[in-house]
């Protein structure tokens, strides 16, 4: 005697459901990925066939002599603006991390009675428009002698208010038996921020790594003024050199685009499950 297998509502729906999640999430992916085709189409192409009515996926002829034109391009170095990028945006990641952390760890942790009002005024920074302090923050470098120089790109980056809100957030929330146990055996707060806090808070540093490497190799206008001589060039300002009021060079500028973007992708690939796992662990509800 046969017996009838009772499913759910739902049972036959599943599938299908599946079917549209995968499907949504090629799409988003295709979407995602057209910018990075046009990209390699157009920097592998020649100025008349990106500008052609008749649009091909990929030109006939694939220029690969193009990768030779960028490089030894004498008027871009764009081989050293990637390398004075990659320095810049080094030093300033490591910058934030250690000085928005130990503020972060300092105004969540440590007693203080103007804790509360250097929070905020921390904070209120955070209202102000960048446009404000840029002619200030200029002079100060100019006096200084910091023009076209690393100190000038990199110092004034070196603290964050907004990192170092997300820390205070991150260390708020964090485990307090571990701090009390530390103290237990005779830790003052520098040797429970180095011993126990920051060996635990790998995801999170790496994810406040991540973006703040990303912020500062996209920085453009900052390096724009202070960098005025070529050799202290960023990537960013050598980009914007293939377009000007006297050089129009757009499948230089295309391939020079993809070849820039490929440190930002390695370090997002290799770091992006400590970045989901770090904004998770914020303690920011949204």
């Amino acid at each position: 005697m046969s017996q009838h297998v009772h499913r759910p509502a739902g049972y036959r729906r599943a599938p299908l459901i599946s079917a549209l999640r995968y499907l949504a999430l090629v799409v988003a992916a295709a979407l995602f990925l057209v910018p990075f085709y046009l990209l390699l189409r157009n920097g592998l192409a020649t100025e008349a066939e990106i500008a052609a009515p008749d649009w091909k996926f990929f030109p006939d002829t694939v220029h690969w002599e193009n990768f030779a034109e960028l490089f030894s391009d004498p008027s871009v170095p764009l081989l050293a603006s990637m390398g004075n990028s990659v320095l810049v945006s080094v030093l300033q990641t490591i910058g934030q991390l250690l000085l928005c952390g130990l503020a972060g760890y300092g105004l969540a942790r440590i007693p203080y009675r103007h804790a509360g009002k250097v929070f905020y005024a921390i904070v209120a920074t955070l209202m102000i428009p960048a446009a404000v302090t840029f002619v200030p923050s200029f002079v100060v470098v100019s006096s200084l002698g910091w023009l076209s120089d690393l100190r000038g790109l990199v110092i004034p980056g070196l603290f964050s208010g907004f990192t170092a809100f997300l820390f205070r957030q991150y260390f708020l929330a964090f485990p307090k038996e571990l701090e009390e146990a530390a103290r237990i055996d005779g830790l003052g707060h520098w040797g429970t921020f180095w011993r126990i806090v920051v060996p635990n808070s790998g995801n999170f540093i790496a994810a406040l790594a991540v973006i703040s490497f990303i912020g500062s190799w996209n920085a453009f206008l900052w390096p724009l003024v202070i960098a005025q001589d070529q050799s202290s060039w960023t990537v960013q300002v050598a980009l914007s050199s293939f377009l000007t009021a006297q050089n129009l060079n757009v499948h230089q500028l295309f391939l020079a685009a993809a070849v820039s973007i490929l440190p930002l992708v390695i370090v997002f690939v290799t770091l992006q499950r400590f970045l989901v796992r770090g904004v998770a662990e914020t303690g920011i509800k949204g």
